[in-house]
Order: C-alpha cells, then structure tokens, then sequence
C-alpha cells in the first residue's frame, strides 16, 4: 500500500535538498567565472568551444562532489559546508592549474584553441571526483 505521508516527508526533503544543490550550483558557477580572467558567457556566445568545454568541466568538477555531500550527509548545514568546501577546491585546483602549471592556459582558451578546453576540463573533472571520493570516508 502506498504511504502518503512518508512520500510527503520524503518529497519535502528532496525539494530541500535539491533547492539547496540549485543554490550552491549557481554560486559556484558566479564566482568560477568571476575568477577566471576571460569571460565565459561572451566567449561561449561568440562560438568559443574551448571555454565551453572548460566551463562545463567546471561545472561537472563541482557536481561530482555536490552529489556526494548529498548522499552521504545528514543536515542540511553539514551539506552546506561540504559544498562551501568543494567549491573552494575546485577554485583553488583552477588558480593553481593556469597561475602555475600551465600560464598560457587563458590567453589558449581565449583564442578558441579547444585543447586548452579539454584539459582544463579533465583537470576539473578529476579534481571533482578525487573530491568527491573523499567525502565518503
């Protein structure tokens, strides 16, 4: 038999969770490109692959991480700092990878040159799930 009230409790929670994930998805993505020294949005318009690619990485590097604060926290607070958390790290990862590792990596993803894109976006991904694999213990 189907248990309204434990789905009523559970889709309150869900929509908890998710609007809370929504959030923090769009902070991370505000404060990633204001500290990328190229604009995304005007490049991606413009037709730039490479800073979509690298953007989406981004995203899908901080997601990663995201989902497994979710599925292992308990609070909604404790949430919230796992995903302050990834956020600085996914940041951090992208200052150290174009400031120190790879210095031309702006002026590349800049001119469109998709390579640049793709290896920010690995950079990213592994960081987010590395990230990730470490809130699980």
């Amino acid at each position: 038999m189907f248990d309204w009230f434990a789905f009523q409790t559970g889709a309150t929670a869900f929509i908890i969770a998710f609007v809370a994930a929504v959030v923090f998805f769009v902070a991370f993505k505000f404060i990633y490109q204001l500290v990328t020294p190229y604009h995304e949005r005007d490049l991606i318009r413009q037709g730039n692959s490479a800073a979509a690619v690298a953007l989406g990485g981004a995203l899908i590097g901080y997601v990663l991480p995201l989902a497994s604060a979710l599925s292992h926290t308990v609070s909604l607070p404790e949430f919230a700092a796992w995903a302050l958390l990834a956020g600085v790290i996914q940041i951090a990862s992208f200052i150290v990878v174009s400031r120190f590792v790879y210095k031309a990596l702006a002026a590349r993803i800049e001119a469109g040159e998709l390579a640049a894109g793709i290896y920010l976006a690995s950079i990213s991904i592994g960081v987010g799930l590395l990230n990730a694999a470490c809130m699980t213990t």
